[in-house]
């Protein structure tokens, strides 16, 4: 019977479904649920405002996201993944934390209430309404990003929140400080968190976005600006908390040795981060290309999607109040899908299906979802008038229904299975190419996704100048992704299995990494 078996075979019941852990471990585990709950809280909260920030912004639309992501994003995250790599060079595992998440929540200090308040003497609006009569209707997203740059800079530092924070700075500490017989019961535990966040954030969300005009507060003009001031604040405080129990349980809980390790910088014979030598270790390594294809593949294929289902949302919910009151809404419910997916799924999958099983979830869901919304997207035109007593809606809230479903059935497999499933294929490494190939793959490889699906909605809107016009193309680029999405997941998992196996070596500083015995 292999280890894990053993390991299981402890828990009876439902206790093996939905509490696989010894009681010993619970010091370990809550606090990183903690800490998982709120950088979540925020990402949630950020998610929503960014959104609503740009989309509903004058002159703009959904079709300025690709843009963004292009011209604006992408290089952020180079610069934000240098920066990271600098640090972890030359300054501690544990201040590096506090470093990174510091400049996060002072930018989002300075926005609320520095920027958004003379956002109308920032932005080049006389500028841009000359540029909207000389370019073609096809850049009006480019143009409505350099009108609304302060919105632009709140969108790329909202979006960066996830791969910076949750991915590279989180995640890489939870590899660190787990074990691969830890990380099959926790890590389906650790979504529950972050899912059960989605839930807090998206009603926190509501809340503040149905009420009125409150005079008596000292910030905000008008009902939205209060809102917005409102939730930035509780993503400032849930920043610091997850700051403060991070300390906590580098002096409490952590065995003296590792809290040592962390709270003192890398030594000159350390492993040296780069973010060129970081792509050239993962191109040495297959296990790690085929973790980046899956990343970039997973990224390209919700981007392709979002932007057309976001810019129907805004044809239905032109107003920011309602806007972000229907995204909180569906935040709220992935939230709910989440959790209960994260509990009775995610961990008991790998456990009783395997790795590969269980990481093909993600791409079929996205696949089968994906059909629908497009399906309904096209057959939006052709729907009769006649038609529509019996479908109790118009045709534009259908497909906004059916966007929406699909939306929170792929962010609830991405939040549980695939967040899960792609960090354990991490864990059995060496930490050289936990620290290099994550920096690399979580930093740059994820932006690179994402940035691959605006390219193409930039393409695509510069030919077709429209979302409408473009959407049958972005279809079938969607679909090939989710193909070799696919391909890449049977690869690594073969992979992943050899390294997990009963008698696999462990490996030892003088002995091969993974990386090399799986390379050429």
């Amino acid at each position: 019977m292999s280890q894990s078996n053993v390991k299981n075979s402890e828990f009876s019941g439902w206790r093996s479904y939905l509490w696989p852990v010894h009681r010993h471990e619970l010091k370990k585990l809550v606090p990183m649920l903690l800490i998982f709950f709120l950088v979540s809280f925020d990402y949630n909260v950020l998610r929503g405002l960014k959104d609503t920030l740009v989309v509903t912004a004058k002159s703009s639309g959904a079709e300025v996201i690709p843009f963004i992501k292009v011209w604006v994003m992408f290089p952020g995250a180079i610069l934000l993944t240098y920066i990271f790599t600098r640090l972890a060079n030359n300054v501690a595992r544990e201040r590096v934390f506090y470093i990174m998440v510091s400049v996060f929540l002072l930018y989002f200090f300075i926005f609320t209430f520095f920027l958004y308040p003379a956002r109308h003497q920032l932005h080049p609006n006389e500028m841009a309404d000359k540029l909207e009569i000389l370019l073609p209707l096809g850049f009006k997203g480019m143009i409505a990003m350099f009108r609304n740059w302060t919105f632009t800079t709140f969108y790329v530092m909202a979006e960066l929140w996830s791969n910076i924070i949750l991915a590279m700075v989180f995640w890489g500490f939870a590899n660190q400080v787990t074990e691969i017989s830890e990380a099959k019961r926790f890590y389906g535990l650790f979504g529950i968190g972050a899912n059960f966040s989605g839930v807090a954030a998206g009603q926190a969300s509501v809340y503040f976005c149905t009420n009125s005009f409150n005079p008596s507060l000292p910030f905000g003009n008008d009902a939205w600006e209060q809102s917005l001031t409102l939730l930035v604040i509780m993503v400032l405080i849930s920043g610091c908390l997850a700051m403060g129990i991070f300390r906590w349980m580098h002096r409490r809980v952590l065995d003296p040795k590792m809290s040592k390790e962390a709270s003192e910088a890398p030594s000159a014979s350390a492993t040296k981060l780069s973010v060129r030598d970081s792509f050239a270790f993962l191109l040495r390594s297959k296990y790690l290309i085929s973790i980046a294809v899956i990343v970039v593949a997973y990224n390209l294929v919700i981007n392709l999607v979002e932007v057309v289902w976001k810019h129907e949302v805004k044809a239905l919910y032109p107003n920011p109040m309602d806007y972000t009151w229907y995204m909180s809404q569906v935040t709220t419910i992935t939230g709910v899908l989440s959790t209960l997916t994260a509990l009775l799924i995610s961990g008991n999958s790998v456990r009783k299906f395997g790795w590969t099983f269980t990481a093909l979830l993600t791409p079929t869901i996205l696949l089968l979802t994906s059909i629908g919304f497009f399906g309904f997207l096209f057959l939006k035109t052709s729907i009769s008038v006649a038609a529509l007593p019996l479908l109790g809606a118009s045709p534009l809230a259908i497909v906004v229904f059916f966007g929406s479903a699909q939306n929170i059935l792929s962010r609830s497999a991405k939040y549980t299975v695939f967040d899960a499933t792609k960090e354990m294929a991490f864990v059995p490494l060496s930490d050289e190419s936990k620290i290099k190939g994550k920096a690399a793959v979580d930093g740059v490889c994820s932006r690179l996704g994402k940035s691959g699906g605006s390219v193409i909605h930039q393409t695509l809107l510069l030919t077709f100048s429209t979302i409408a016009a473009s959407a049958p193309y972005v279809a079938g680029f969607l679909l090939t992704s989710i193909v070799m999405w696919i391909i890449a997941t049977r690869v690594l998992g073969r992979q992943f299995n050899a390294l997990t196996a009963p008698e696999t070596p462990t490996v030892s500083p003088t002995s091969p990494t993974p990386n090399e015995q799986l390379a050429a």
